[in-house]
């Protein structure tokens, strides 16, 4: 009996030995990822824009009116958006031989309508020819037009009409009728900061001159470039 348990075994271990090739053959090869490279010690960030984009110019549509706030460069509404309010002025000399005139205009206006400015200007003018000077007072109302051109620069038209103190040859004064077209640019300066340049015609009524067909009307006519410079808010 013991002779033939041993003579089983060799026939025992050539079964194992099959079946661990079979498995062997079965079984999916391993396969080897390489490790990513990783980040390089002391590595740093890509450089990232903190400049905060300007909002969007008006387009033809309406809005709502009212009085907004935080406009300009990172706020919520461009220059020409109804609501906008802007205070400034506008500043303008002029010198010649035997002639200096100098002018100085503060202004408010506000946006009732997308594009569409009403404001007033405070005009004091003084000028002197040899060594006769005056100084004239206007206060006007102006509506305006403002063409937005780009996300920072305008172009405007705006037609000011109102009263103005005008002195007469005795040296009174006298209350005439005002107008001033205007023609210019408005550009974006940092935030909320308008650099406006502009074309300028005022015609002033005041004060009498006596003709041989009577006394008319004196109309005074000036014109010439003014610089202004506005805050929005």
């Amino acid at each position: 009996m013991k002779i033939r348990h041993l003579a089983s075994i060799p026939a025992v271990l050539s079964l194992c030995t099959v079946a661990s090739l079979a498995v062997a053959e079965t079984s999916p090869a391993t396969t080897k990822t390489a490790a990513s490279p990783g980040t390089p010690p002391g590595a740093l960030p890509p450089p990232q824009s903190s400049n905060d984009a300007p909002p969007p110019v008006a387009q033809a549509a309406v809005t709502t009116t009212g009085v907004t706030e935080q406009a300009g460069i990172g706020g919520t509404q461009a220059y020409g958006r109804a609501g906008v309010l802007e205070l400034g002025g506008s500043f303008g000399f002029t010198g010649a031989s035997n002639y200096t005139s100098l002018s100085i205009n503060p202004t408010i206006g506000w946006f009732f309508i997308d594009n569409v400015e009403l404001s007033a200007i405070v005009g004091v003018n003084y000028s002197k020819i040899s060594s006769v000077s005056n100084t004239v007072m206007r206060l006007l109302i102006e509506p305006s037009f403002h063409l937005p051109l780009s996300q920072t620069a305008w172009a405007f038209l705006g037609v000011g009409a109102g009263v103005a103190s005008v002195p007469n040859p005795s040296g009174d004064k006298t209350t005439g009728f005002a107008l001033s077209p205007r023609l210019g640019a408005n550009i974006l300066v940092g935030r909320s900061g308008l650099f406006s340049p502009a074309l300028f015609v005022d015609y002033t009524s005041g004060g009498s001159v006596s003709t041989p067909q009577g006394t008319v009307i004196a109309v005074n006519t000036a014109y010439g470039v003014q610089a202004g410079y506005t805050v929005m808010w």
